[in-house]
């Protein structure tokens, strides 16, 4: 009899990928994976510590689940609480302390060693595991994976070595690590092989990477893309998340050079004030990421620009924001992500002076997203009347409907039968909005029908 595994995933696309990694190692001790907490023998929360009161949120979850385990009890069976992910890593001691229900608390490069937490765990012993053991988890995971879809994530890099000011990535995920090229390229195969069409490549700090090639020599992102390219079909690639000071020449080259790689580029800047750039310890300047984004316009001028931006960092003047203003309008991006500063325990950041005041923060919030969701959203309207190549990689939220995404990272709306999941479909844009666009499906008929149809 299979047991029930509820996953909850807050964060990152990293975080998404190790929650598939963590149900691919379950489904080997039998469990399967449901979408509610009701009658799950396991629960698992992976969590991340980027957002602002990231441990209140989880002890808050916690407490949903507790009904459910109790549930199990009275029922004569056991049930499981676990705690993953960067929260799990930075506060592993507290979770167990302040919640006396939780079972497992681990942080991200431990999942691997599920099958050992969850015997113990199930013997009575409350499991804590936030080491960075010596072998990397890669090495132990389940060759054959659950299918992601016609849209995969795939982790090449994990860490970071940068140390901004602001970031607890290096304290929860550890050093910069790259994945050898032999056992990224098998686990590509195996996506294509499941009917990915997309394949994304994930790290914290991706364009660093320096994986190991079959002949001992080092491959950067550009040679590791270029080799994913020849997979036949493998028909899009993506890569995030990504620093400027790693944006070297091979990789902006491979966005005019690789045709599968596609037009869109999420490069974190997070000020536009140089001061504040060095507050931050970010290691360049606004000059440094203006010449990466004017080579990489000439390399693929239709490319998408994408970055995050925090406002309100300790020390952060009036003038320091402007200049992030004067940045963003001059840049002109597709889509951002933007926040107000809150500090991370045990970060740099949290034991700066120089406060900004949370009304100021908010206030100079509110004038960036109006500035960001304006360029986004003409972004998108300069779409409407063209035929944009989508890949329908999911279900609308309304009957008939399916969602994809366009070459520039736009989520795109279309009425169209289910039998067009999964395909790459010529979409006349037709409306646009802030946050995507929808129109029409220029011809409802697969590849493979169409071909069929012209020869006959």
């Amino acid at each position: 009899m299979s047991k029930k595994l509820y996953i909850k995933t807050w964060g990152c696309q990293m975080n998404v990928y190790d929650s598939q990694k963590m149900a691919d190692v379950l489904a080997t001790l039998g469990y399967q994976q449901i979408p509610e907490p009701d009658g799950a023998d396991l629960m698992v929360l992976n969590t991340c510590h980027i957002r602002e009161k990231a441990t209140e949120k989880v002890f808050s979850d916690l407490g949903r689940l507790r009904p459910h385990k109790e549930a199990k009890a009275a029922e004569g069976q056991k049930a499981l609480i676990a705690v993953a992910g960067c929260v799990a890593q930075a506060e592993g001691d507290v979770i167990l302390q302040r919640a006396k229900y939780v079972d497992m608390v681990f942080g991200p490069q431990t999942y691997h060693l599920l099958p050992e937490m969850i015997l113990n765990a199930t013997g009575g012993v409350r499991v804590v595991n936030t080491d960075f053991p010596v072998e990397s988890k890669f090495d132990h995971l389940p060759g054959e994976a659950q299918a992601q879809g016609p849209s995969a994530m795939l982790s090449v890099q994990e860490g970071c070595d940068k140390f901004c000011t602001f970031c607890v990535v290096p304290y929860t995920r550890g050093a910069e690590f790259s994945r050898p090229v032999r056992q990224v390229l098998d686990e590509a195969l195996r996506m294509a092989d499941s009917g990915a069409k997309e394949i994304t490549l994930l790290g914290q700090n991706v364009n660093a990477y320096h994986g190991e090639g079959p002949n001992g020599e080092t491959w950067d992102l550009a040679k590791l893309i270029a080799k994913i390219a020849d997979i036949p079909s493998i028909q899009r690639i993506r890569y995030m998340t990504s620093h400027p000071k790693d944006m070297n020449d091979g990789l902006i080259a491979a966005h005019g050079a690789i045709e599968k790689l596609m037009p869109f580029l999420h490069l974190p800047l997070q000020s536009g004030s140089d001061r504040v750039l060095e507050l931050m310890n970010r290691k360049h300047k606004v000059a440094d990421y203006l010449d990466v984004i004017a080579r990489t316009r000439k390399a693929r001028p239709d490319i998408a620009l994408s970055s995050d931006f925090i406002v309100g960092f300790p020390g952060e003047t009036e003038d320091d924001h402007r200049q992030t203003v004067e940045l963003v309008r001059e840049v002109g991006y597709s889509s951002c992500y933007s926040f107000k500063y809150s500090p991370r325990p045990g970060t740099p950041g949290a034991a700066m002076g120089s406060i900004v005041p949370e009304a100021v923060k908010d206030t100079r919030l509110h004038e960036l997203q109006a500035i960001l969701f304006q360029q986004q959203h003409d972004y998108n309207k300069a779409c409407v009347g063209k035929i944009v190549p989508v890949l329908l990689d999911r279900k609308g939220e309304k009957e008939g409907q399916l969602q994809g995404k366009s070459p520039w990272m736009q989520s795109v709306y279309v009425s169209a039968p289910e039998r067009l999941f999964g395909e790459i479909m010529d979409i006349t844009i037709e409306r646009a909005f802030q946050n995507g666009m929808s129109g029409t499906v220029l011809q409802q008929e697969t590849p493979s029908t169409a071909e069929k149809r012209e020869a006959a």
